[in-house]
């Protein structure tokens, strides 16, 4: 059991951005397989969108004990098929005879000091072929006051993302999402300097900029965006 407790506010508004969810999801579903871990899993949001419908274990890894307990509550009224089991605690609490074929970390690096660490001690516990999936926001220019509400210690690109990469593990692919997002964003740095966006303009960004973003990071080769995707692989022994 852990006594951590998450300071991020926004959990509860991210869980309703569908349209963002499925975005994303769609990009790193088809390398999501075998037994899996998703670290930070919070109130279990993201898991619906990332589960394939497959078979294996899947572990739902929370350090706080009051969002495991409704991340529990959540998944059980989602009615997947496969059974999730939720264990309150970190990686390093984690039983370490435990290994998998695939570990998520969606939307959490940027909420743990030591990153490096943390991604070396996930690396050490993936079998031989499986993969490491990172999702994070970019940018460290955009680092605002609401990074520091939702409780990040950092932003990525290419460069610092690839700085942390595990020596064990290959780098497969590194690519941005959200390119609309990504001038929303500027322009909030430079003109409106809001801390927090409105409901009005959460639902905008999530109802009519993702689908814009769908068919412009294709344009652009996703060179560029408002996060950013790691994916990692063990070589095969």
């Amino acid at each position: 059991m852990s006594d951590f407790k998450y300071v991020g506010k926004e959990l509860h508004m991210v869980a309703l951005f569908h349209n963002w969810k499925s975005y994303w999801s769609g990009k790193i579903r088809p390398f999501v397989a075998g037994d899996v871990l998703e670290v930070g899993a919070g109130i279990g949001s993201n898991t619906p969108f990332l589960d394939p419908g497959g078979g294996g274990r899947w572990v739902c890894l929370e350090p706080d004990a009051g969002l495991a307990a409704q991340l529990t509550a959540n998944l059980k009224k989602a009615g997947l098929r496969r059974e999730h089991e939720t264990v309150t605690g970190t990686l390093q609490s984690l039983d370490p005879s435990l290994e998998f074929d695939t570990i998520v970390y969606i939307d959490v690096l940027e909420h743990v000091e030591d990153d490096r660490r943390e991604l070396e001690n996930a690396a050490s516990r993936l079998r031989a072929g499986g993969r490491l999936i990172v999702l994070s926001p970019a940018h460290q220019w955009l680092f605002s006051p609401l990074d520091t509400a939702f409780g990040h210690f950092r932003r990525y690109n290419r460069t610092t993302l690839c700085r942390v990469s595990p020596p064990s593990l290959r780098l497969d692919r590194l690519f941005y999402l959200d390119s609309v997002g990504l001038l929303l964003s500027s322009a909030n740095l430079l003109l409106l300097r809001q801390s927090m966006p409105t409901k009005t303009q959460m639902h905008i960004w999530d109802g009519l900029t993702i689908p814009i973003s769908r068919i412009l990071d294709r344009c652009l080769a996703n060179s560029v965006g408002k996060s950013i995707v790691g994916i990692w692989r063990r070589e095969l022994r």
